[in-house]
């Protein structure tokens, strides 16, 4: 027999045993003898081998596309781009649904579930995209099922029965994905695996639409888990955990922190620092912020950052200046909760320290320089002839161009309080604040945050961040978004309107 005819043969062999069924879950399964002894015989599926993580560090680009889950199950043979072979693809998902099946208890579904985590932290970046893929795609909820429900639904509205038509409708959405997940979140450390594989998974999705349900299941799942009400807000201090003031260091994502001298110096008595924690990582800050108890408005980060300057007067400080504001978990995108950490301190600093008046920010303006280096004619051409000659003689020509007002811009620490060049940017700067929308929020990153939970914009700082960061973001400009505890409210009504809330003094600088 030669090869050619071998392979024919071992095919049809494999192909006549392979039987698929849909099972309790929705998901293709194998009817085979794995599917028929007990699961703790079923091997792992680390069966194939796997590289190590050096090796999985090397692999490359992941493989975008290609078959689909259902197709590679029926199949033979794996193509060269595939991870896992169709017999252990078939296995892993063997060993996913275990993890779910009714008869299984939330104990034993979570040490399944565990058991593949296992698996999985030393797996190629390949092997995990197969497993996500499998989570996804095969885990869905039941069509027919969902179909029917909404039908009875729409037949039942305005009916005695509506409402147990909407209950029914309501489970047949839920999928096994959802159980799934939730076995995982189980163990010990599962909550820590599902944020840090959806952080993985993040910036695979615009290329990867097969990987939408599943990012959409744990989103929305987090947004349940990390609600408010199940965090716990938590001073963070110099007398802290060095574990824990190494994590402020490595998540500090506003203004870096440079040494010990730094972090205690934010620490310090006439600073707080607060974080939200979540009882499954209760080491861990979600989010934290950093402020400054101070007796006026601060326009500018270095006095701020300064390790050399005494501490304020903790009995003539007014004014609370929120500096910094760092999330810590990318796999948590798209869960807020920074909204209420601000409430929650504004909170805890009103009942320390009742003298304190004014809640506000010092930001920074990441969009700004990009977004003025797009604009910049269109902005010089909505200037009055007098102000465009005017500011084209303080760029030595006849009339300003673009281009040489954004080549004045870079020389920002040789502009003085009367420059034409200045006072533009500081023009350019509040329309950009004020009156830049995209989708109908606020374009700056930073102020849609700020803005949507029911601040101001307050005031612009001249050479408030004078860093190679702050200069290449926003050429040194900084601003505070005022939170009037009184108008919150108000300014959320603007916002709905379409109307971004700003102090006069900013109003009075657009063009």
């Amino acid at each position: 027999m030669n090869s050619t005819e071998w392979l024919l043969r071992s095919v049809q062999s494999v192909s006549k045993g392979l039987k698929f069924k849909r099972n309790e879950v929705g998901a293709i399964n194998l009817k085979s003898a794995e599917k028929t002894r007990p699961m703790a015989a079923v091997a792992p599926p680390m069966a194939e081998p796997v590289a190590s993580p050096l090796l999985a560090a090397a692999a490359g680009p992941i493989a975008k596309n290609g078959r689909s889950t259902r197709e590679r199950l029926k199949a033979v043979l794996k193509h060269k781009e595939e991870a896992l072979s169709p017999r252990v693809l078939r296995r892993t998902l063997v060993e996913l649904q275990s993890v779910v099946y009714s008869q299984v208890s939330e104990v034993e579904g979570g040490r399944r579930a565990s058991n593949i985590a296992t698996w999985y932290a030393s797996a190629t970046p390949e092997q995990r995209r197969d497993a996500w893929l499998l989570m996804s795609e095969q885990f869905a909820p039941n069509a027919e099922k969902v179909q029917a429900a909404r039908d009875h639904y729409e037949a039942s509205l305005g009916t005695p029965e509506e409402g147990q038509a909407e209950i029914r409708l309501r489970r047949a959405f839920v999928s096994p994905r959802t159980r799934l997940l939730q076995r995982f979140s189980a163990f010990p450390q599962g909550m820590r695996f599902l944020v840090d594989m959806r952080a993985e998974l993040l910036p695979h999705l615009k290329t990867e639409k097969r990987l939408l349900a599943l990012d959409s299941e744990l989103e929305n799942l987090f947004s349940t888990w990390f609600d408010v009400a199940f965090l716990e807000l938590r001073r963070i201090s110099w007398d802290s955990p060095a574990s824990l003031i190494e994590k402020l260091i490595k998540y500090e994502a506003v203004h870096a922190i440079k040494s010990w001298a730094d972090v205690k110096n934010r620490l310090d008595s006439d600073r707080r620092c607060y974080g939200f924690f979540h009882p499954h990582l209760p080491d861990e800050p979600l989010i934290f912020v950093e402020v400054a108890l101070v007796d006026e408005l601060a326009g500018a980060i270095t006095p701020l950052l300064d390790e050399l300057a005494a501490a304020s007067d903790l009995g003539k400080a007014t004014t609370a200046i929120f500096y910094s504001i760092s999330s810590t978990q990318t796999g948590l995108r798209g869960v807020s909760f920074g909204d209420s950490l601000i409430k929650r301190v504004v909170e805890t600093l009103r009942a320390e320290f009742p003298r304190l008046k004014v809640f506000s920010t010092l930001s920074p303006i990441p969009g700004f320089r990009p977004w003025l280096t797009k604009q910049a004619g269109v902005l010089i051409e909505q200037l009055s002839d007098k102000e465009r000659q005017a500011l084209g003689r303080a760029l030595g020509l006849e009339s300003a161009t673009s281009a040489a007002f954004l080549a004045a811009a870079e020389k920002v620490q040789q502009l003085d309080e009367k420059s034409l060049v200045r006072r533009m940017l500081l023009h350019c700067a509040a329309s950009y604040l004020g009156r830049q929308f995209d989708n109908g929020r606020p374009l700056d990153a930073v102020a849609r945050f700020h803005l949507s939970n029911g601040a101001r914009v307050e005031r612009l700082n001249w050479a408030g961040d004078m860093s190679p960061k702050g200069l290449k973001q926003s050429y040194g400009l900084m601003v505070n978004y005022l939170y009037d505890l009184k108008r919150l409210d108000k300014y959320r009504g603007l916002m709905a309107q379409g109307k971004i809330p700003v102090s006069p003094k900013v109003e009075d600088l657009y063009i």
